[in-house]
Parts: structure tokens; C-alpha cells; sequence
């Protein structure tokens, strides 16, 4: 059986099933991606909810393991050699879980770095200017009499719906197959719409090819049950 004792975050949130991937998280967008690509891949693992309402992402025992204090994590017990190895960052923990499985990202080169670059631009782009406007117009910052930082984040966000609709034209997925790249941005584009309430503001429904992705997405078993995971206290 493996041993997790030399991660302190095994201590707070201890495993069950130490000899399963061991997911510490809560069911945001950047969460989210990392339970549906083990929902995907069929992989054993234990989930555990990190309460970020309550900042327990920011508690020793998370720190230990992403000293940057977001969510998700992941200590895998069989990491390369056999040994155990912990991961932060979700790009980072996504191309991990492909690499390890051969699934969800083309083994040949090329594709492989498309699908990398595709998967950078979520991480760099779509999280960052999505989050800024669900601040701005659903969080504290709808409260603020300058309207120009929520303009400003508006038109990004529509930009980047308009890179997303430009790649998916004549295509399904980010790729020609679903993996990786489309996983990274799913609850992302959800939550625009959906929980931050921009449908209107990003000008979503005047789109074609984006909403019906999101929708061959969400429609996925595998997509509807990550969502969930881990679930929320209460």
C-alpha cells in the first residue's frame, strides 16, 4: 500500500484509498477540469473538498503541496518510477494525466504541442479575462461607479469567444478529437454564461459554432459527473 505520509496534506484530508490518485479541490472552473479528465480517463481516485469559502486552500497543510494556494491538486502515488509524486496547476496536472494514459492528447509531436498551445491559451487567456468579468459584473466590482474595467474585460471576453469560434469552424473540437484542450476551457465557458450571468454582456447567442461545442461538451457523461466533483459542502 502506498505511503502518503511524507505530504502533509494527506494529514488534514487523509486518504482512504491511499493507493488511488488523490484529488484536493472544489467544483470551480479551474476544479472542475481536473475531474473530468480522470472522469474520462476512468481512473481510480479519491476526492477530497478543499473548502475555499472557508480558505482552507490556504492552511499549511495545502500550502505544502501548492504553496500558490489555489485549487486544484493532486498527489498521484504512482508517479514515474513508481514513486509517489504531488502536482499542482491544472494545465500542469491535465498534461500530466494525458502523458500518463496516452488518452485525450495526440502522442504524435506535432499535435501534441497544438494541443499544449491550446491549452496554454486557456490557461493564459480565457481563465484570467473570464474571471476579471465575472468580478466586475457579478462580484464586488458590479458595485463600482467606473464602468471601464468591466468594459474592458467584456471586449476580451468577446475576443476570445472570437478565436474560439474562428478555430472550431469546421471542426467538433479544439482538436480534430475531444481531449485536453477542450477540457481546459468547458467550465470555463459554462460559467460565463452561466453562473456569472455575461450571456447578454459577451454577446454569447450571436455565436454559432461556441455554444454548440459547449453544448457537445456538457452533454458528455463523463463532463456531467466531474462538474459535480468534489462535491460542495452542505
Amino acid at each position: 500500500m502506498p505511503d502518503l505520509s511524507a505530504f502533509p496534506i494527506a494529514s488534514r484530508w487523509p486518504a482512504k484509498y491511499p493507493d488511488r490518485l488523490q484529488l484536493y479541490s472544489f467544483p470551480t472552473p479551474n476544479g472542475v477540469k481536473i475531474s473530468i479528465a480522470l472522469e474520462e480517463l476512468e481512473l481510480p481516485y479519491e476526492p477530497h473538498t478543499v473548502d475555499i469559502g472557508k480558505n482552507e486552500s490556504w492552511t499549511p497543510e495545502f500550502l505544502s503541496l501548492n504553496p500558490n494556494g489555489k485549487i486544484p491538486a493532486i498527489i498521484d502515488p504512482d508517479g514515474p518510477g513508481g514513486k509517489p509524486l504531488g502536482l499542482f496547476e491544472s494545465g500542469a496536472i491535465l498534461l500530466y494525466l494525458a502523458e500518463k494514459t496516452g488518452r485525450l492528447m495526440s502522442q504524435e509531436p506535432a499535435r501534441r504541442y497544438e494541443t499544449i498551445q491550446w491549452v496554454f491559451f486557456q490557461m493564459a487567456a480565457i481563465g484570467p479575462m473570464f474571471g476579471q468579468v465575472g468580478f466586475f459584473h457579478k462580484f464586488a466590482g458590479r458595485d463600482y461607479e467606473d464602468k471601464r474595467p468591466l468594459e474592458r474585460y467584456r471586449d476580451e471576453a468577446q475576443r476570445l469567444l472570437g478565436v474560439l469560434e474562428t478555430r472550431l469552424e469546421g471542426r467538433d473540437w479544439i482538436m480534430d478529437e475531444y481531449g485536453i484542450a477542450d477540457i481546459s476551457m468547458l467550465g470555463w465557458v459554462r460559467n460565463l454564461v452561466g453562473f456569472y450571468g455575461a450571456r447578454d454582456l459577451v454577446a454569447f447567442d450571436d455565436l454559432k459554432r461556441v455554444p454548440a461545442w459547449l453544448e457537445r461538451g456538457l452533454a458528455r457523461p463523463a463532463v456531467q459527473r466531474g462538474l459535480d466533483i468534489p462535491k460542495r459542502p452542505g
